[in-house]
């Protein structure tokens, strides 16, 4: 069904230009170092930041879009903290790790050894949000104890069949396919609602939303994306509007939000999770399936996943979390993201199966990457050893894993969780 059936108000739009218009100029003036205020344009809601408000926490660390004075205070204070933490601290700043939900504690020592500088809830739960915010609690405590830092807690909380926490306390959200026919302020109000209850019981990052345009003629034979109904739309324009309206609720309610899974994965016939040889022949640096992702970095997105597929047309030897042109030439370079870049799976995902594990790790970060995730608590070892081998070996990886830890330690203190 065409978009303007369903959406009346010039959805999409901000005056009379399609939104990834605006974002596409606005992108380029920022990265030209020029600051630009549109007075007297009506802007749609979610296009970009609403009410006036700077969207927080999108600058970098060393890289490109880290500019202006909004950027100053917490990179000044991520520097200081960083500066005072040893080789392996900063390491195990850089893997967020899986342990399953149902018994969050175990991962307790794992987070005390390795310094761990997150934790993914994993899995399925009905629990009540006071046992969640209690086990969360115990988990801050520890990394408190071991680090002086807190921990980022990410999520999968889409909706749909990708709902981790589900019961009387999380009601169930619609998928992403039925979220995608709601008018832009019914969306934006339902999902501050949503991401509400994560930010009640300790939920720091919702690794969401999904920025992935699944073609109408692809549909549900993208078994990632498609076969579960978690893409907006199936056109760039729509989905870049509601990836920007989400921006904006989730992080409105004080819960990072991250697009993925960069730089798309609606067109693989192949899921990564679960099968090697997911591959997309389309996608290139000026492809419109890129406008989802150009406007939830416009709107602010805390943090962009990568995906484990291969993107010949950008690099034909590498998957995206290994890969430079895609992490640092395409996404911080020339979309211009200077926030925290994490990879999807490098644990339990048949995608980089053939890879040792340690080196999954390394040969993220060495892409531009900052936050390894895995699924596995077992992997926190030698994932954690590798980053530091390769650091002490090379003295330029060892500048990146710094640079890294100082994104993480940054979004951290935009989450709250640190402060000078």
């Amino acid at each position: 069904m065409p978009r303007g059936s369903r959406r009346p108000g010039g959805r999409g739009r901000i005056g009379p230009f399609p939104v990834w218009v605006v974002v596409t100029v606005a992108l380029a003036l920022v990265a030209a170092g020029v600051v630009v205020a549109f007075a007297g344009v009506k802007k749609d809601e979610g296009a970009t930041a609403s009410d006036g408000q700077t969207p927080p926490g999108n600058a970098g660390v060393g890289s490109a879009g880290a500019s202006g004075p909004a950027a100053s205070g917490p990179a000044d204070c991520a520097t200081s903290l960083v500066a005072k933490m040893s080789l392996e601290q900063q390491a195990g700043q850089l893997l967020m790790i899986g342990t399953p939900i149902g018994s969050a504690l175990n991962a307790t020592q794992t987070i005390q050894r390795y310094k761990l500088g997150g934790i993914f809830l994993a899995g399925r739960s009905s629990a009540s949000a006071a046992s969640m915010r209690q086990a969360i609690g115990q988990l801050q405590d520890a990394s408190r104890q071991a680090s002086g830092l807190a921990l980022q807690i990410g999520i999968d909380q889409e909706g749909g069949q990708v709902q981790t926490l589900k019961g009387t306390d999380f009601p169930a959200i619609p998928t992403a396919v039925s979220q995608g026919k709601l008018d832009d302020a019914t969306l934006k109000a339902r999902t501050a609602e949503w991401a509400g209850r994560l930010k009640d019981i300790g939920v720091t990052i919702d690794l969401a939303p999904v920025a992935d345009v699944v073609p109408a003629d692809v549909g549900k034979a993208n078994p990632p994306i498609g076969g579960f109904e978690r893409q907006y739309g199936s056109t760039p324009d729509p989905v870049a509007a509601d990836v920007a309206t989400l921006v904006t609720a989730i992080q409105g309610v004080g819960v990072l939000t991250t697009l993925k899974h960069f730089p798309g994965l609606g067109r693989v016939r192949v899921n990564t999770d679960t099968s090697t040889g997911a591959r997309d022949d389309i996608t290139t640096a000026n492809d419109p399936s890129l406008k989802p992702f150009a406007s939830g970095i416009a709107a602010g997105s805390a943090a962009v996943m990568i995906s484990s597929a291969t993107y010949p047309k950008l690099d034909p030897n590498n998957v995206a979390a290994f890969s430079s042109a895609i992490v640092t030439d395409l996404l911080r370079g020339k979309l211009g993201f200077g926030g925290l870049v994490l990879s999807d799976d490098l644990g339990a995902a048949e995608a980089v199966g053939s890879v040792p594990v340690g080196q999954r790790a390394v040969r993220f970060v060495k892409a531009g990457g900052d936050v390894v995730l895995s699924v596995r608590l077992q992997d926190a070892g030698p994932m954690s050893d590798a980053l530091v081998a390769a650091a002490k070996g090379d003295p330029a990886f060892a500048a990146r894993v710094t640079q890294s830890t100082t994104r993480v330690v940054q979004s951290k203190i935009r989450a709250g969780l640190t402060h000078c």
